[in-house]
């Protein structure tokens, strides 16, 4: 399976579990024989899209033709990225914009309706956070990863998509955290 990896933690430096999880996953799916791609939007200066014509029209940087490029040839996706203020970080969302375009990933006429050019792929999300896993859900409705699957991932034609959430990653013992690598270099064997 060609697999690709967006690691979408803002921080550059790394060190974070976010970093963690995605090498595990990579780490698994390679020992499975899978091919695998990363995607790494905190390497780039990303421009915000500022207006409706950016978005149709403007030009695609460079990162973004690549990662659209990784889209392609992917059949699962596995995006990563923590909680922040109930959604993705404002970094990754913005690399989303620039490699989601009107036109690449999808495309909207008022005759036919929406074209899903990105069906075909599954995709696994990972969202580590530190509320509790089950407060995300139950009170708040888990409505950022709502709204990341309704909208991004249904308009593109996305799917099925898998979800894990880790709550309460402020301060892992030890062992919880090898459990949780453990669990990625599964997925990652299995492509899941």
């Amino acid at each position: 399976m060609n697999i690709l990896i967006i690691q979408g933690h803002p921080d550059p430096a790394g060190g974070h579990l976010c970093h963690a999880l995605a090498e595990a996953y990579a780490n698994g799916a390679r020992a499975a024989g899978h091919a695998l791609r990363i995607q790494t939007p905190a390497e780039h200066q990303i421009a915000f899209l500022r207006n409706q014509d950016d978005f149709k029209s403007g030009a695609v940087p460079e990162y973004a033709q690549a990662a659209q490029q990784d889209l392609l040839w992917a059949g699962h996706i596995v995006l990563i990225f923590p909680l922040w203020l109930g959604s993705m970080p404002a970094r990754l969302k913005a690399w989303m914009e620039q490699t989601l375009r009107e036109g690449f990933a999808f495309q909207i006429d008022a005759k036919s309706g929406v074209k899903r050019h990105l069906k075909g792929r599954s995709v696994r999300l990972i969202v580590p956070m530190g509320a509790p896993a089950w407060a995300y859900r139950l009170i708040f409705g888990a409505f950022g990863l709502r709204m990341l699957r309704r909208s991004v991932l249904w308009l593109t034609g996305v799917g099925p998509v898998r979800q894990t959430i880790i709550g309460g990653v402020g301060e892992l013992p030890a062992e919880r955290v090898e459990k949780l690598l453990a669990r990625m270099a599964d997925l990652g064997r299995n492509a899941a």
